[in-house]
């Protein structure tokens, strides 16, 4: 499991999110960005990441609505202001192009500042087509989004949420082109009792006659379970091959991988080295396993930048790298591998394969176990060396929230910036080293960076970390004796 802040940035508004027309940001060029500006797309599009989702109800509490719906920005941005002119004034809400006010929204769209009121329309029906569940939702435009396509800017200008007080008088609210966003954000959880449902999802009408949305880019329908949770709160999405239209684009033009900066991933030796015997109650409690920590960072002098479209109704995404000029422009791209969906306990998100591997030798330095720790949520996690060149003082996706994305994502963008490293505490078996049966000696804790070459780095004659260790003790009651790196005595 990360060893790193957990959980999901609550967006305080009073509705959902997502949207996308005619804006005014302008966009930042990448590879492929020629061909598809020439792509006609529709200015807003309604997706589902998965048209099976499973709903968890919680004992008085009740279900959280989250179908895993989003909204993709087609061409251009569409960015909305609302104001009012005093506290005794209305909100009036008014989409700006290319900087400058445009048209007003339709008159009962928008009463206050919590986003789009009653943009999209909710019906559920249960196994005997009784309709259980019909209400509106509001769409917050600063939403939880990711970029869905190659040629899309990287950043998106815009506020995050949709964060109102009593006293405001003007919000700006944005979803950058190219961009989803999610359809939920919270809100009051609903009363559903356990069984299938059928979801029916859609844009209301005066937000699609105002936005000139298509009616076959306007709704989805999908199937939905309501299961009694067990302990958690939550939602949980089954992803299933099925006749969707993929949703999120890959890089288009040639790949290639430029002259030029490149990512340099180096392992510091293992840390945090104990024995501990396996969790009682389990196939794994008369075994005994070595746990550690392990790094992998950028030494730079260019991030590590991961893009993961997801493939047409799977839980598999087609990972790409980004390569990148001395100024920071994009330069190239190419494939490199998959990002797999994980749903076991711990982890729920986005995994890159062949990051990282963890191997235990003998002291002839031959590999005796694997952890069996295959594939990594890329963030950057730790400070190893700020002084590096084009070191990233303040990356941005430093946990799990911001790089892993969940399970209803279109796509996710993982990123290990200049000078930080990504830990993983190696405390759950199976990502641990099994020593039950290791005879007392001598080992060494490899940790290898890259291992299948799958990345492209400036070099990878530094991928390697070792740490020794010395094993003792009888069956479990094993000990470890970890030797110092240097004057590092830290086990």
């Amino acid at each position: 499991m990360k060893a790193r802040r957990i959980g999901r940035t609550a967006i305080a508004a009073s509705g959902l999110v997502a949207l996308v027309a005619a804006g005014g940001v302008s966009s930042v060029g990448s590879v492929g960005s020629a061909a598809s500006a020439a792509v006609s797309r529709t200015p807003v599009k309604l997706v589902a990441g998965s048209i099976d989702v499973t709903l968890d109800s919680v004992e008085d509490y009740g279900v959280d609505l989250d179908l895993g719906t989003h909204v993709v920005a087609g061409n251009a941005p569409i960015e909305v202001r609302a104001t009012r002119a005093s506290y005794s004034s209305p909100v009036v809400a008014t989409q700006y192009v290319r900087g400058k006010p445009g048209r007003t929204l339709p008159k009962g769209t928008v009463a206050d500042f919590s986003g789009l009121g009653k943009f999209l329309h909710v019906t559920l029906t249960d196994a005997a087509g009784k309709k259980v569940l019909d209400r509106d939702q509001t769409l917050c435009l600063n939403g939880e989004g990711s970029r869905t396509r190659p040629d899309a800017p990287a950043t998106s200008p815009y506020p995050d949420g949709c964060t109102a007080n009593p006293f405001t008088q003007g919000a700006v609210w944005g979803l950058q082109s190219g961009w989803s966003t999610r359809t939920f954000a919270g809100g009051d959880p609903v009363k559903l009792a356990v069984g299938k449902y059928k979801a029916t999802v859609t844009v209301n009408k005066a937000y699609r006659d105002f936005f000139g949305i298509a009616a076959k880019d306007a709704a989805v329908s999908l199937n939905v379970t309501v299961r009694k949770a067990e302990g958690a709160s939550g939602s949980a999405l089954k992803a299933r091959s099925a006749a969707l239209t993929p949703n999120a684009s890959r890089p288009t033009g040639k790949p290639s991988v430029p002259k030029g900066p490149k990512p340099d991933l180096r392992p510091v030796p293992a840390w945090g080295i104990v024995v501990a015997p396996g969790e009682e109650g389990t196939p794994d409690a008369g075994k005994d396993f070595l746990q550690f920590s392990a790094t992998v960072w950028n030494a730079g002098p260019s991030p590590l930048v991961l893009d993961g479209f997801r493939r047409q109704g799977k839980g598999l995404m087609d990972a790409y790298q980004y390569f990148y000029d001395e100024k920071g422009k994009q330069v190239g791209y190419q494939n490199t591998g998959t990002l797999e969906w994980d749903a076991r306990d711990g982890h729920h998100h986005w995994h890159f394969t062949d990051f990282a591997r963890y191997s235990l030798l003998n002291v002839k330095q031959t590999e005796v176990v694997r952890s069996q720790k295959e594939a990594f949520c890329l963030a950057a996690t730790d400070v190893i060396d700020y002084t590096v060149k084009n070191a990233n003082w303040h990356p941005d996706n430093t946990d799990l929230h911001t790089a892993c994305g969940d399970q209803g994502s279109l796509s996710v963008r993982e990123v290990l910036d200049v000078g930080s490293g990504d830990t993983y505490a190696q405390s759950l078996p199976g990502q641990s080293f099994d020593i039950t049966n290791l005879a007392n000696g001598t080992y060494y804790i490899e940790v290898t960076a890259n291992p299948e070459r799958r990345l492209y780095e400036a070099s990878t004659k530094n991928n390697v970390a070792l740490r020794q260790v010395v094993l003792g003790g009888t069956k479990h009651h094993r000990t470890v004796k970890v030797l110092p790196v240097g004057v590092i005595t830290a086990p």
